[in-house]
Order: structure tokens, then sequence, then C-alpha cells
């Protein structure tokens, strides 16, 4: 073995030994700088000699390539769904027909992740396919996906000869409000909770984004195995937690279904607690040859059994109303509380929407009120107690002013939400900067979210104009960082002063302003000082302008924060001028509205649809009666059918080229 083959072998086997540690016992002996640096290392060499890359290294966590398309996966061992109770009776009826067959049985009770059900299958200790529990006869091979799971043994301690185990991918609480917070930042659709996040993550063609969600697992269940004999269920986490899996977290067992009720009721007590979430409690058999003997139904396994939990309400006194602020500036108002414990944990904080929910329900400041945890994360009120007032509740109204900046709070025509309108809230700074940095905007390389939130962390900046006076010594020890790092970062924004005039206006996140009307207002008014000085009136004769779009660009320069964020990014050196030739503007799709569905062969769906919105035309996700065109490409599924059906004219990718010469 030569050094280099040698180096790799030792930089697989150490980063393999620490990602253990890290993700599955949670227990680190290194820094993530130190982690990183070895992973980089690792990178390089295989990059430079790919015949000595080991299947099982550690670098295939960060993604490989992205995938057409996910190949079907018919399970041997069906993955069966679970028998529902929900109330003691009718854990009582299992518990009779279990021992019916069973007299001795014995149980065990678990947490009910709520996630994505997923089968992984090992050969000789190596990991080679993990698929979806799909119908639970046939599901997709995900294998790329999961390896990016960093709490996934790709190598297992023995060499056993095949093993198929069963396990719940899921995402953490606060990786779930990570994600949903960039996601708020960048303007998209927001996932309605960790469990749709963790599907919508494992099922990413580009293994790459998948590695970006942070996904865990834990492993419950052995599907098939050779080469060891396993009695009960507990004997089998035990020997899967031995193996490297990270396995389900209780392992007791009861001898009454009376003992074993008792500790769902304290998961219940728990589940407020926990970092991950769950949608009940799973009773299952300990013994391997009862659970043969009791067997499956067509659906699920005789042998287990899921209680879900009843939502908890609690009844309490609302003390006052408050407002908060969100990433987006959207003003949330909360209900103080009297403090009541509700699923697991205590509550003194309830939100209440907006300000027509609370004059819907006609919520008032001294109520009493019903609270309940929706999902049980977020506690909303949802009933007042009208019978119970004094006669002095208070009637809250929205303040008209930021209590976290100072700058106006408003109400558009036809919205629910009040907004802040402050630049520069403190509330909103971490959005305002990650769409500043975003590549529609000032396209600045290397600045992802973590690595902003550090330097705000650090009292680095406050909004984006201070990252153009960032000096590379301050960066250089953050997390995913160094000293290179950090120059190249400098590098970009430092280019990125120089960018055309209209990026810098869209990257300041004005209401109703995105790319193609900052480029609109670039091309009319030249510069920033122009722009600046432009009233409502006249903006709003530019066609494609409105009057909501006025109102937020004139609204947006009239603040003293905006005046302040300007005059810093003018000294720094930040472009403000167009001095780009006035071309003509060809809307040859103007009117018209493209609904693309497929793999198209020559571009990204994205692309083609900004070739379509650079043409005046409009993308929309769905088929209705007022789509134009269908671009479809291969595989095009219930769109085209739809598409069909309304008579809406379909298009190949031979015709869009066409049409856009």
């Amino acid at each position: 073995m030569n050094d280099i083959e040698k180096r790799i072998e030792e930089l697989t086997k150490e980063l393999n030994y620490h990602n253990h540690k890290y993700y599955v016992e949670d227990a680190p002996e290194i820094s993530d700088f130190d982690f990183d640096k070895m992973l980089v290392e690792l990178e390089q060499l295989e990059e430079r000699y790919p015949e000595y890359k080991k299947p099982n290294s550690p670098t295939v966590r960060v993604g490989g390539e992205a995938v057409k398309g996910f190949s079907e996966v018919r399970h041997e061992v069906p993955m069966l769904s679970q028998q529902k109770a929900f109330s003691k009776e009718e854990l009582i009826d299992f518990d009779r027909r279990v021992r019916a067959a069973a007299p001795d049985a014995e149980y065990v009770v678990e947490q009910k992740i709520d996630g994505l059900s997923v089968s992984l299958e090992y050969v000789n200790g190596e990991f080679t396919r993990g698929s979806t529990r799909g119908d639970g006869i046939t599901g997709e091979d995900v294998t790329e996906n999961l390896k990016t799971i960093r709490s996934i043994p790709l190598t297992l301690k023995d060499k056993i000869p095949f093993l198929e185990v069963r396990g719940e991918v899921f995402l953490s609480r606060s990786n779930f409000e990570k994600i949903n917070g960039i996601l708020e930042a960048e303007m998209q659709p927001l996932f309605a909770n960790p469990r749709n996040a963790a599907a919508g993550s494992l099922r990413q063609l580009d293994p790459k984004i998948a590695a970006k969600r942070n996904l865990d697992i834990f492993v419950f269940n052995i599907q098939q195995i050779s080469g060891a004999d396993i009695s009960t269920h507990i004997e089998g986490l035990e020997f899967l937690k031995e193996q490297g899996f990270k396995t389900i977290l209780d392992k007791k067992s009861y001898n009454t279904i009376n003992q074993a009720y008792e500790r769902v009721l304290q998961i219940g007590e728990e589940r407020g607690s926990l970092y991950f979430d769950i949608d009940g409690a799973v009773i299952k058999v300990n013994s391997i040859a009862q659970r043969e003997m009791l067997g499956d139904t067509a659906k699920f396994p005789r042998w287990s059994i899921a209680y879900k939990y009843p939502a908890e309400k609690q009844k309490t006194v609302i003390r006052d109303i408050r407002v908060q602020v969100g990433r987006t500036g959207v003003v949330t108002p909360l209900a103080i509380l009297d403090t009541v414990h509700i699923a697991g944990s205590n509550v003194s904080r309830a939100t209440l929407h907006n300000l027509d929910y609370i004059r819907e329900k006609d919520i008032r400041i001294g109520d009493t009120v019903v609270i309940q945890k929706a999902g049980d994360i977020i506690p909303a009120v949802t009933e007042v107690i009208k019978e119970e007032r004094s006669g002095e509740e208070k009637v809250f109204e929205m303040p008209e002013y930021c209590l976290e900046c100072g700058a106006p709070i408003v109400r558009e025509e036809g919205e629910a939400a009040y907004r802040c309108t402050g630049v520069n809230c403190p509330a909103q700074r971490l959005r305002n900067i990650i769409h500043f940095v975003s590549r529609p905007a000032m396209d600045i390389d290397g600045l992802g979210p973590s690595v902003i939130e550090q330097m705000l962390d650090r009292g680095l900046i406050e909004t984006a104009a201070d990252l153009y006076y960032v000096n590379p010594a301050d960066i250089a020890d953050m997390d995913k960082m160094g000293e290179k790092s950090a120059q190249n970062l400098v590098t970009a924004l430092e280019k990125s002063k120089s960018n055309p005039l209209y990026r810098l206006i869209n990257a300041f996140g004005i209401r109703h302003i995105g790319e193609k009307a900052a480029k609109i207002l670039s091309a009319k008014y030249k510069t920033l000082d122009n722009l600046r000085a432009a009233s409502p009136e006249e903006l709003t004769e530019i066609p494609d302008i409105g009057g909501k779009m006025a109102e937020s660009v004139v609204s947006f320069f009239k603040q003293d924060q905006t005046k302040a964020f300007i005059e810093k990014l003018e000294n720094a050196g930040v472009n403000c001028v167009d001095d780009s030739e006035q071309t003509a503007v060809d809307n040859r799709f103007e009117g018209m509205t493209f609904v693309l569905t497929g793999t198209l062969e020559k571009y990204k769906r994205s692309e083609a649809g900004k070739i379509i919105e650079s043409f005046g035309g409009k993308t929309s996700s769905s088929v209705s009666k007022k789509t134009t065109y269908v671009l479809a490409g291969a595989e095009a599924g219930s769109k085209l059918d739809k598409a069909n059906t309304l008579g809406i004219e379909i298009i190949s990718e031979s015709d869009f080229e066409e049409m856009i010469k």
C-alpha cells in the first residue's frame, strides 16, 4: 500500500469514527473546523486518485450527481402500516387478541416518530440500497440521498452477510425552523411541518440538496437478517446499536398491557420536550417467535398497535397581547397567558395569527380562553369563554409603529397581515441579508445563511451594507471558513460592487419589486438618485408598475433607515448607476402563461422559465383554463393529462426553441 492509499484509508476511518461520535452518540471529540479540514483533504485526494476511494468514504455524505428519477424497489418483506388505537379500551382489546395466541407475551413501547419510513439494506456489512416505504409493497430507490444522512452507517461493525432494517427518517424541530427560515428569506413556499420537510428532502433528485437539510433517522426494526440469531425485539435493537445504528430510544419490556399503557401516557407527557416530532406511541410484542406465530393481516402486523394521542386542550387567561415581528416583516399578535402545562411542556404564550382572527373570535385582553397545541408544537387560542367575562376586558389594537425599529406598520389592501416596513429592522436582518446576497440580487458567492448568522452573532454586521466593510481576519476562524475562504469572500464582495444597478434595486427587497421590475426601474431612471426622487404618480405611468409597487418604492426610499443604508453602500463604492445601452424590449410572450412539466434536454425548467419571463410571459405551476401553452419534456405526468383534457396546446422543446429564436 503506497502513502497516498494509506492516507486515504486513514482519513476515511477517522472521519467515519468522528461522524458516528457526533451524529449517533451525540458525543463529539473534535471541532467542526477540524472535521471539515480533514474532509476537504480527503475530497482533494479522492479527486486526484479516484482509484483509491473507499466505498464507505464519508465524502458521499455531501451528495453526488443528480438523478433523472427514482427507480422502483419491490420490498421482499412488506413494509406494513400500523393498526391504530385511540383509547385504553382498544389497547385492552389488542392485548386480548395477542394473549389468545401468546399468553405470556411481553410488550415494548416506543415513540412513533413522525417522519418517512425507509428500508436500508446491507450486504457483507456494506450499505447497498435504501428505499422509501411507498405503498408498502413497492417503494423508490433513494440510496444516494440516504447516504447523505450522517446517522446511517455506511459500513457495519461486522460483515453480516445480509441485513435489512426499517427506520424513520425525520427532521429535528430546530432544523425544520432553520430550513423554513431560509425558504422564507428566499421568498419560497414553506414546509407545513417537519414530516413534510423530511419527505420533500428525501425525494430530491439532487442529493446535494438532501445533504444540506441535515436529515436524521431512528432505526426501529430488523426486516431480514442472515448471519445472526435474534430472539427478541430488545435484543435486536441492542445488536443494531452495536453495528452502528441510531436506534429508537426505549429498550424496556412490560409484562401487562396496563404497564405498557402507563408508558404510553408518560411518552405523551414527554413529547413536548423532544427534539423531534412524534404522532403517537407504538406497542409491540417483544418475542420474535411470538410475532411470527401472530402473523400479519394484509395491511398491518397483528403483533403491534399504534396509540394516537388526542389534541390536548387547557383553559387559561390572556394577561396581555403583544406583537412579534417575523423574518419577512409580518407582525403577529401573541397572547401572554397564565402558564399552563400542555402536551408535555409549560405554555405561557400562544399565537393569535392576525388581527382578523382576533376580531372574528372577539378575543380580548383579560379573557378566559381555551388553548390547544397545533401539531403539538405551536399553541393557539381556539375558543373564548365569554360567560366568564367581568366587563373589564380590553379590545386589542395593532400598534402603528414597529417596537423593534420604529418604522411604520402597514396593512395593504386585500391582505390579512400587517408588516413592518423597516429596512434595518433587527427582526428581519437575517432574511434581508440572505436576500441581498442571493443569486438574483447581488450574487455574492460564499455567503450562505450559516456564515451570515455567525457574522450577526459576532456583531460584525447589522445590515447588508456592513458586509462591504468586513475584514478577512475577523471571519477566518468561523465555521466553514478559513483564511482562503475568507479572502475569497472579500474578493466576491469587491466584485459585486460593479454589479448592474438593477441587481442592487432587487437586492433591497422592496415589497412587490422583483428582478423584472428592478430591470424596468433601472432602465427608466438610470441612477439610484433619480429613482429615489420619483413620485407614485410618475412610477405608475411606467408599463408593468402598478399602484402597490409604486407605493412600496416611495415608502422604502422615504425612510431614514433606507437613507443611511444607501449612504453606507455608496461610501463602500457600490455601483448606483445604470450605464447599459437602452435596448428594445421584446414582449413576444406578453399575456401568455406557460406550464413546464417533465425533463427538458437542453434547459433546466428554471432556465426555460426565465427565458419566458424575459419575453414578457408568465409561468405557472398548475394547468388551468388560463394556461396558454404546456411545455412538455420527457416523463411528463398529470399536468400533461390535464392539458389534454382542457384542450391546452402542448409544445415540445424544439417548438419552444423555434418560438424564442
